[in-house]
């Protein structure tokens, strides 16, 4: 059976998840899930005292309706501030099969 689902992924500094979640709710997501990384990218490591620090990231991991992802992306990308380098990235990935949301009417 074909989902009806994307899957956004939102990768942020630390202290920034709340804001990407409440941003995507307000863009009609029901919630999302975060969790936490570190960042390997360009922007990411900085040096203090001579030893190289690696920021600590939020992911958050949101699951929405094909319909309203445009519109969610868009909300997360302004809360972001990802049109900003070194701020974070989101991305949409087609989700093939998904079990689990049960509070849905078919």
């Amino acid at each position: 059976m074909e989902s009806n689902y994307n899957l956004i992924v939102t990768i942020v500094n630390k202290g920034w998840a709340d804001e990407i979640v409440e941003a995507s709710k307000n863009a009609g997501a029901e919630g999302g899930t975060i969790i936490y990384g570190r960042g390997t990218g360009i922007h990411e490591q900085r040096n203090f005292f001579g030893i190289v620090i690696e920021p600590e990231k939020e992911i958050v991991l949101t699951v929405v309706e094909k319909n309203k992802s445009k519109k969610v992306l868009d909300s997360i990308q302004t809360a972001g501030k990802l049109d900003q380098p070194g701020t974070g990235i989101a991305f949409v990935l087609d989700l093939q099969e998904v079990a689990g949301i049960v509070h849905k009417s078919k």
